[in-house]
């Protein structure tokens, strides 16, 4: 008896439906057939073609996973929507992934190493930016809300019953900073029940199939009264599974995929940096401009302390094997509940303090708010003046600075190694101990009057921390790829820094925007940039014109890669039509149309990561200058603007007020992502592709799609393989067949099966970028070096590769991968003009339709007889 055959399809991004994977034709009504669910649930299920027989040769199943990501119309489409918001903490989590030099063994690894340096930062950068969002939102609450609403007027434009912060004994003093602190902790604890609830995925656990397949159920012993029942005759049990070899890609280790304790101990760490960030801000303040005395330095020195001490642990913490290594479901120990007991302890302190009486000496807080009433009529005398949150300005400068000279950290390590440190962490030395000089901090001293502005000192030692990223790269960093040329190391290796300085930007435009947003609704008719009682900070005025600079700089990039695009497609076209031709006006037009498809899949695959690196320099330019601005603490532009002024006025007015509805436009593409289709399929490419890494950087990030589907997919192999030979649903042979991102998941599971599941598997990749983006993106896992490992795996003792590649030319995303696989060139279209009695023109399916494809069909016919070849006749019994 001949052997079954299955093929297995993993769509890819925008949620491809089951019918249409299958390749289910239309009923004469229209609808095409509803396929059979024979795995999983409504979530993810594995779906056949209604009407399949259980002695079918070939059968073709398809795997739905869509819906953990940009699925369908479901109840759950608002809440997905707003993971949207969190895009900022995605890309953080990608950038751990694109670091270069990644040990295969991640046991390996250690922190002195450039990887394991560069894991730290980034998980330090991670940290940073919860913070980052943490004092945006504590910039509402306790700046705009707290400390300069304080009339009814502006209080009665927020929502709710926040009027008594105008009264009374809430009016004195700090008090109402404390109510203020509602909102930062608010959002906090937000974003833990949102992670807490994700961690469904992460806590996924391959089946092991082969050892409960032979599990018996006890039998009773027969009586005289029983006659004995015949038993199925039983298959012996596998022989054991040598013990496995080294990894040679991370993908192999088999907890890669399952973080739940690392994420759970990650997210405490998260939440109390940030809670910790929150209080900081409002104490500070009191600290500075009411320096304690008495009860009150008895309460604040302890807490201040208390927040340094959680600092402190986190930083350390970071690099701490309980952080960094997977272990699946692990307690959170006792580091996790000793900062979780000191976050709460210096809550208690930050609030008690500011509900305490104000102290005797330092400056009044009752002189440094506005006065009542500008809220009304703001040519009131002191309502010119910037009276916003003391010291709120320097927090937002001076992180924003630290985390440009961290980017650059980053990006120097990555590619050079440890010897880049020296450059950035110099900068970063000698502008704080510039600052500590000239502001006279150091005991025994005075501010100098003669030194230059702090901003003037921050662009050299940017430019000092930029000499790291110049460096030559390390023999490690510097992998030749076989497909020369467009396909070396992404961004030259500074591909870490590159991914997480679009998250950083992202969530700086989305800050930026939620505080101009805020500060717009409470001033009323007032613009926040002019005479207004509610005074937006300076870097979020600074930062309306660098979006304008930015968008500007996109335009250009956009419209630098329409010149490529069409002088690309001129050569294509060139190509299809020789001189002397005696092609038809028909087939010119036709040749017209797949000279564009040829020209967009040569711009995306050799020329895209090198128009985004143009633009990130670019953008770094623009971050550089914005940094300076705001640590000059000056506007950039007066109230009152004329002239020339008025002109900047206008542009940062536009700038600004694109910044306020940027979270509200995010959100909204985070919806359509659910409800439309042709928006699911080009910013879902981005999503699915950023939420297929596991989180081990940033535990706020939206979940890992992946961390789901990959044990799915073993489970639903290894379980398909090791059913007795007897059972009607087995299979002796799977061909793993994986379209676009598909691909990569495909790839994560076949580098997680043992070796007696992978001897019964073929490996279909169509559509596959593995080579072109993953391989230059992600080379610890895709590079030149760490993807043949999955053409070993497939790769059987007597030399058969099971892995066919197939590909078009005016596919975008699909290349040939040349690691040692079948690569095969699927032709599109078919024919530039009908044949055959058709009257339309053969579609060109670009990066749709391979299943179709006759190539497809042809490999497909001879990959099932060599797998049912290797299936051994099954002997007759004799008698």
């Amino acid at each position: 008896m001949s052997g079954r055959v299955l093929e297995l399809r993993v769509h890819g991004v925008s949620n491809t439906p089951p019918g249409q994977t299958l390749g289910l034709p239309p009923e004469p009504g229209g609808d095409p057939p509803q396929p059979r669910l024979v795995a999983g649930g409504e979530v993810t299920g594995f779906y056949r073609a209604p009407g399949g027989g259980s002695d079918d040769p070939l059968v073709v199943e398809a795997y739905s996973w869509g819906q953990l990501t940009s699925g369908g119309r479901t109840a759950r489409d608002v809440e997905r929507a707003l993971w949207t918001l969190l895009l900022p903490f995605t890309l953080a989590n990608v950038a751990l992934h694109a670091r270069p030099g990644i040990p295969a063994d991640p046991d390996q690894e250690r922190w002195a190493s450039r990887s394991g340096i560069t894991a730290w930062l980034i998980r330090v950068f991670c940290l940073s930016l919860t913070s980052t969002l943490v004092v945006a939102v504590t910039g509402i609450g306790v700046d705009l809300i707290g400390w300069q609403c304080v009339d009814d007027a502006c209080l009665g434009r927020i929502p709710g019953p926040w009027e008594f912060l105008a009264h009374g004994w809430w009016s004195e003093g700090a008090h109402a900073l404390a109510v203020g602190l509602l909102v930062p902790l608010g959002l906090l604890a937000v974003l833990g029940m949102v992670a807490w609830r994700t961690y469904q995925y992460e806590a996924e656990m391959p089946a092991d199939p082969a050892t409960s397949a032979y599990l018996r159920p006890p039998v009773e012993a027969p009586t005289d009264a029983s006659p004995p029942v015949a038993q199925p005759p039983q298959e012996p049990p596998p022989a054991p599974e040598p013990p496995p070899e080294d990894p040679t890609n991370p993908l192999q280790d088999p907890t890669f995929w399952l973080g739940e304790g690392q994420l759970r101990r990650g997210a405490v760490l998260h939440l109390c940096t940030g809670t910790v960030v929150a209080v900081a801000v409002p104490l500070g303040t009191v600290l500075a401009m009411d320096p304690p005395r008495g009860v009150r330095a008895v309460v604040a020195w302890p807490t201040v302390a208390v927040c340094a001490a959680v600092l402190v642990i986190a930083v350390v913490g970071l690099g701490r094997p309980y952080l960094t290594r997977r272990a699946g479901d692990t307690p959170l120990g006792p580091w996790s509940l000793a900062v979780a007991v000191l976050a709460a302890l210096a809550v208690a302190g930050t609030v008690t303090l500011l509900l305490l009486p104000a102290g005797p000496a330092g400056t009044p807080l009752r002189e440094l708010r506005p006065p009542p009433g500008c809220a009304r009529d703001s040519a009131l005398p002191g309502c010119g003046a910037d009276r916003s949150l003391p010291g709120y300005d320097w927090i937002i400068a001076w992180l924003a600075t630290g985390q440009l000279l961290l980017l650059i950290a980053i990006g120097a390590v990555a590619r050079s190694g440890r010897r880049a440190l020296a450059a950035p962490g110099a900068a970063g030395l000698l502008l704080t101990a510039s600052v500590i000089w000239m502001e006279g901090w150091l005991p025994g001293t005075s501010p100098v009057s003669w030194a230059p502005p702090v901003w003037v000192l921050a662009v050299p030692a940017i430019a000092l921390a930029a000499v790291g990223l110049v460096l030559p790269r390390t023999r490690a960093a510097v992998d030749v790829q076989p497909l020369a040329p467009h396909t070396d190391l992404a961004w030259g290796g500074r591909g870490p820094a590159v991914i997480a300085g679009f998250g950083w930007l992202l969530c700086i435009a989305n800050c930026a925007g939620l505080i101009y947003w805020v500060t717009d609704r409470l001033d009323g008719a007032a613009t926040p940039t002019g005479r207004s009682a509610i005074v937006p900070p300076t870097p979020v005025l600074w930062a309306g014109l660098a979006f304008a600079a930015a968008l500007l700089a996109l335009v250009i990039t956009l419209l630098r890669a329409g010149l490529l695009f069409h002088r690309l497609r001129r050569r294509e076209y060139a190509e299809l039509v020789p001189p002397g031709h005696t092609l038809s006006l028909h087939e010119l037009r036709r040749c017209r149309d797949v000279s564009a498809y040829r020209a967009l899949h040569r711009l995306v695959g050799e020329h895209a990561i090198r128009l985004t690196g143009c633009y990130a320099v670019a953008a770094a330019a623009l971050i550089t200058l914005g940094c300076a601005a705001a640590l000059s603490h000056a506007r950039p532009h007066p109230a009152a603007a004329t002239d020339g002024s008025a002109v900047l006025k206008a542009v940062s007015d536009v700038g600004d007020s694109m910044l306020s509805w940027l979270p509200v436009l995010v959100a909204t593409i985070g919806a359509l992502v659910y409800r439309n289709d042709t928006v699911r399929r080009t910013v879902g490419v981005v999503w699915d592709v950023g939420t297929f890494w596991p989180r081990t950087a940033h535990p706020l990030a939206p979940p890992s799609y992946s961390e789901r589907a990959v044990p799915e997919l073993q489970t639903r192999i290894a379980g398909l393989l090791a059913l007795n030979r007897h059972d009607p649903r087995r299979m002796d042979g799977i061909i793993l067949s994986g379209h676009s991102q598909g691909t990569v998941i495909c790839a994560a599971v076949i580098l997680q099966l043992p070796a007696r599941w992978r001897r019964r598997i073929w490996y279909f990749s169509y559509g596959c970028q593995l080579t072109r983006l993953y391989g230059r993106v992600f080379p610890a896992y895709f590079g030149p070096d760490r993807l043949p490992t999955v053409t070993e795996a497939l790769t059987n003792p007597p030399g058969r590769t099971g892995w066919t590649n197939f590909w078009r030319d005016t596919d975008p995303l699909g290349w040939p991968v040349n690691a040692g696989e079948r690569d095969l060139a699927v032709r599109d279209p078919e024919a530039l003009h009908p044949s055959g009695g058709e009257v339309a023109d053969p579609p060109i399916r670009s990066h749709s339709g391979y299943p179709d494809a006759a190539e497809f069909h042809y490999e497909r016919a001879r990959v099932a007889r060599l797998l049912r070849r290797a299936v051994p006749s099954q002997r007759r019994g004799v008698g």
